[in-house]
């Protein structure tokens, strides 16, 4: 049956507009909350590496992933998008590397490295994009996913540690060991495998290194690079975090690399990508 006129149905005796905002403020409860399986990060401010305009970056209050997107889960996206299949992508947006660990376009492989809770590699930035949009999600930002990259499992913020920027740099020195990330601790957000398993795409992934706002400024700060690399940083000794500043201005975004994978994120006050 059709309600003709939710604001008197709704809520006996109540008034139009009463009903009205009492709707609008559960609708922004519900949508305000995140999705199955993502965890919500309070809002802070975290130091970045370069300082450029600002020493302090805000962060807004966000939910994001509890775990990585594994090889299932984009198993079950291509099912049901076949333009993103191996066979059928475009090199405009992914180049031949795409999904080459899997022995098909819809089987996963019977390797003994290859499981379907591992997290997904050789994806390419405009498939994930693809992906997280027909999740009603998005690629965290970089200053996000830095914001929640800097704590270990009890506390906020680590990286003025030695013993966890160590244990960092240790890991990026040796080959990848994908296992399922549900074995592996969480961070003081609840988050999982955000190190130690596979680097991950973010939204402004070539932003980090050069002179401008936009992801269209090509003017690199030659600064930033070699020995120079060090001048203009908030922590000149955190060479693990360099490392991932570095690895992700050399990246393009039809690039598919075995060790690159990604999580996904959501506005919270709008519950919008």
């Amino acid at each position: 049956m059709l309600i003709k006129n939710p604001t008197l149905n709704l809520i006996p005796g109540s008034t139009p507009v009463i009903a009205l905002s009492l709707l609008h403020l559960t609708l922004i409860s519900l949508f305000s909350e995140p999705l199955p399986d993502m965890v919500r990060v309070p809002a802070g401010s975290y130091t970045p590496l370069y300082i450029q305009d600002a020493a302090i970056i805000n962060v807004k209050s966000f939910s994001i992933d509890v775990n990585p997107v594994s090889n299932q889960e984009f198993l079950d996206f291509v099912r049901q998008h076949p333009k993103w299949r191996r066979s059928q992508v475009k090199r405009l947006f992914a180049d031949r590397g795409y999904l080459k660990h899997w022995q098909g376009d819809l089987e996963l492989g019977a390797q003994a490295n290859l499981i379907a809770d591992q997290p997904v590699t050789n994806v390419s930035w405009f498939a994930v994009r693809a992906y997280l949009k027909s999740k009603g999600k998005r690629l965290p930002t970089e200053d996000e996913w830095e914001y929640v990259a800097a704590a270990d499992e009890t506390r906020a913020n680590a990286s003025k540690d030695p013993a966890f920027t160590n244990r960092l740099l240790r890991w990026y020195s040796q080959p990848t060991s994908k296992t399922k990330t549900s074995t592996t601790p969480a961070n003081f957000y609840g988050i999982r495998a955000l190190h130690g398993q596979v680097w991950e795409w973010v939204r402004d992934f070539n932003n980090g290194m050069v002179t401008g706002e936009s992801r269209g400024d090509s003017g690199l700060e030659r600064a930033l690079f070699c020995a120079g690399g060090a001048l203009g940083t908030a922590d000149p000794h955190n060479y693990a975090a360099f490392m991932r500043y570095a690895f992700r201005s050399s990246l393009k975004g039809n690039y598919t690399i075995s060790n690159l994978g990604f999580r996904g994120a959501r506005n919270i006050k709008t519950n919008q990508p």
